[in-house]
C-alpha cells in the first residue's frame, strides 16, 4: 500500500509522490512518471462528481467532510473560475474541441473516448461500443452529474431509454422493460435487484484528456 501526497502542479494537473518509494504520480493517470515504480500504474476506481442533492438522496446517512476551521482562510472558493482564466499550457488546434470544453473521458480495454459534456447533458442516455463493450452514458436529473456504465446484465447487451413521464430519473430496458435507477441498478420490474458495472469516468478539460490519451477518439452522434 502506498500513501501520497501533493508534489506540485504540470499542465494544470497535479502531480503525487508516494512516500514509500519518492515516486510521481500523474493524478489524471494514475500512472508513475518518476522514480523507482516509473511506468507502473494504479488501478483506477469508480468515482463520482455528483450534485449535492443527488448525493444526498442515494447516501441520506452520509456525512460532509468540514473544512479545517484553522486552514478556512486559506481556501479559494473562487480557484476554478480563476484557472479558467488562464492560457493553457499546451493545446491541439485543429481537433473539434476548444481546449476548455469539459468532456467526461472513458477508457475500457486500453481504447479512450472523449464525451463532450454539453452532448451528454442534450442526449442521455448515451449508447455506445468501446472497447469491445456496450457502454450507457447518463446525466442525472440534476441535469449536471453523469455516471457511465457496461451495459451488459448476464451476458446480454441492452439498450435503455429515459422514462418521460416522470420527473424522476428512470430507465427502461428494452428487454424487460425493468425501471433502473442513475445508480444502474434495477429497482422495478424482473431485473429488479440487478446492477450493471459501473466505469471510472473522468470529468476534465479536453486539452488535458487528449495531452494524456493521445489516441483517444470523440463521441460523435
Amino acid at each position: 500500500m502506498l500513501s501520497f501526497y501533493l508534489a506540485g502542479i504540470n499542465n494544470q494537473n497535479f502531480l503525487m509522490r508516494d512516500r514509500e518509494t519518492g515516486s510521481w504520480w500523474q493524478q489524471i493517470t494514475g500512472k508513475s512518471v518518476y522514480g523507482p515504480l516509473r511506468g507502473a500504474a494504479l488501478e483506477l476506481a469508480p468515482s463520482d462528481e455528483l450534485s449535492y442533492g443527488i448525493w444526498k438522496a442515494e447516501s441520506p446517512d452520509g456525512q460532509v467532510l468540514a473544512a479545517v476551521v484553522r486552514d478556512q482562510k486559506e481556501y479559494d472558493s473562487k480557484w476554478e473560475a480563476e484557472v479558467a482564466k488562464l492560457p493553457v499550457v499546451i493545446s491541439f488546434p485543429g481537433t473539434e474541441l476548444k481546449s476548455r470544453d469539459v468532456v467526461v473521458g472513458l477508457e475500457v480495454s486500453g481504447q479512450a473516448r472523449a464525451y463532450p459534456q454539453d452532448t451528454i447533458l442534450k442526449q442521455s442516455p448515451i449508447q455506445d461500443h468501446l472497447g469491445g463493450s456496450p457502454i450507457l452514458v447518463v446525466a442525472g436529473s440534476d441535469g449536471k452529474s453523469v455516471r457511465a456504465f457496461v451495459s451488459r446484465i448476464d451476458g446480454s447487451d441492452l439498450e435503455f431509454f429515459r422514462k418521460s413521464d416522470t420527473s424522476d430519473f428512470v430507465l427502461v430496458d428494452s428487454a424487460s422493460a425493468s425501471g433502473w435507477n442513475f445508480k444502474g441498478c434495477a429497482v422495478s420490474g424482473p431485473a429488479t435487484g440487478k446492477c450493471l458495472t459501473p466505469l471510472p469516468a473522468i470529468k476534465d478539460y479536453w486539452f488535458d484528456w487528449r495531452n494524456y490519451h493521445r489516441d483517444t477518439s470523440v463521441y460523435r452522434h
